[in-house]
């Protein structure tokens, strides 16, 4: 064995992946909680936020809910492809900081573009969840991947599910807007553990006198791209269906 070779390097998966599965869930079941906790409430606050009628309440309330998850849907790649170049961790860092300033700010909006703007932020600063999936994926061990990505759904699925249960139980005790700065509060307390308890295995260099050829990234990587078109497919309709 080499002299320079460190314990959390040795082998192909992460020492500290215990850990670092229990930050991911954490850091999700928070992100997914914030990015769905004002359902209940988001027309309430529009109509405080100056909409008039409830047609404009209707609309403006579709548009502010969806701006989220329309922007995240347009960074995914990129935000995938600076991971593949950086490291996972920078993109969970990066997601839980902007996530924890955007929510934090939602709360002291006083109009109703400036809510729709920091949504469209909130989405283009996420990432955290599929992220961390890729992150746990790609450092646990192999006989152990299965489980671990199963308790990180469950961490996902969970945040989804008391997002919109805590949006409907905290307005009426600390006001809406308390309840964005309670939500960026939190997810900042995610971007701490990320940063200081986190550890990613280094990226190896790539030997470049191996092959002068270029590699093949992204899509072209993809031999047969039907199952993965089919899979986008079904999951924008389960997901317009659910939504």
């Amino acid at each position: 064995m080499p002299q320079d070779a460190t314990p959390a390097t040795q082998g192909a998966h992460n020492i500290h992946w215990r850990r670092n599965l229990a930050v991911c869930f954490a850091g999700s079941f928070s992100t997914l909680v914030a990015m769905t906790l004002l359902l209940p409430f988001l027309p309430l606050y529009v109509e405080q936020l100056g909409a008039e009628g409830h047609a404009a309440i209707v609309q403006w309330s579709g548009i502010a809910y969806g701006a989220t998850f329309f922007a995240a849907a347009l960074v995914a790649p990129l935000w995938g492809r600076l991971g593949d170049r950086y490291g996972r961790k920078l993109m969970l860092v990066r997601a839980s900081f902007g996530m924890a300033v955007c929510m934090s700010l939602t709360g002291m909006v006083e109009t109703v573009w400036q809510l729709v703007l920091l949504r469209l932020l909130i989405g283009f600063a996420g990432g955290y969840s599929s992220g961390s999936t890729i992150l746990v994926a790609m450092q646990t061990p192999k006989d152990r991947s299965g489980w671990a990505l199963g308790v990180l759904s469950a961490g996902i699925t969970a945040g989804a599910l008391v997002g919109p249960l805590l949006g409907g139980a905290l307005p009426p005790l600390i006001g809406i807007r308390a309840t964005f700065l309670l939500a960026g509060g939190v997810i900042f307390l995610a971007f701490l553990a990320t940063t200081f308890l986190i550890e990613e295995n280094p990226r190896p260099v790539a030997d470049k006198s191996a092959s002068t050829e270029k590699p093949k990234r992204g899509w072209s990587q993809i031999s047969d791209k039907r199952p993965v078109v089919a899979m986008l497919a079904t999951g924008t309709l389960l997901s317009f269906a659910t939504m």
